[in-house]
């Protein structure tokens, strides 16, 4: 039985970038009002849908055509190959590791924004965390559900271009 160290690679995987994104919207949250504070969270949410988007597009591309392309020497076709021969991992990643991080943060950064607005109005601090709280996570669901519905009508296209990119971080 061959191992597999997937979980351990996951595991350290997550543990450094959620402390990358830790750290760099600590650093922001620390010097910044409250529109800041609401850009941060967005920001968060929306890497976290296109994330999503690319992780679910790698689980229903197609690998042919983009065999037909490799064959023509077009750029990033056999980086698309291999994320879609890797696409249960690229998808855990994307979903799972990048998501739920995001999830947290922009969770985490909707916190700082609701004690900010209770620190600097009348507002009760359980009124404006339900509502930060809210918001976010209908923005984050609704955005992942329409995320999802293109990412599956557009997956060769979307996979074609995450290829394309990672083609040209490679020649560099």
């Amino acid at each position: 039985m061959k191992k597999d160290n997937w979980i351990i690679k996951a595991f350290l995987m997550t543990f450094f970038i959620a402390l990358f994104f830790s750290s760099a919207s600590n650093l922001i949250i620390n010097n910044c009002n409250y529109i800041a504070l609401i850009v941060l969270a967005m920001a968060f949410v929306f890497i976290g849908i296109f994330f999503d988007i690319i992780g679910t597009a790698v689980l229903t591309a197609e690998e042919s055509s983009f065999h037909a392309k490799s064959s023509k020497k077009i750029k990033g076709s056999k980086e698309s190959v291999s994320l879609i021969k890797n696409s249960s991992r690229i998808a855990s990643i994307c979903n799972d590791v990048i998501g739920d991080i995001c999830g947290i943060v922009s969770g985490s950064v909707g916190a700082m924004l609701a004690l900010h607005i209770t620190n600097v109005t009348p507002i009760p601090i359980l009124f404006s965390s339900l509502i930060i709280s809210s918001v976010i996570s209908s923005i984050t669901v609704g955005g992942k559900a329409i995320g999802k519905k293109y990412a599956i009508l557009k997956s060769d296209e979307i996979i074609f271009i995450v290829g394309k990119i990672l083609y040209k971080f490679k020649k560099k």
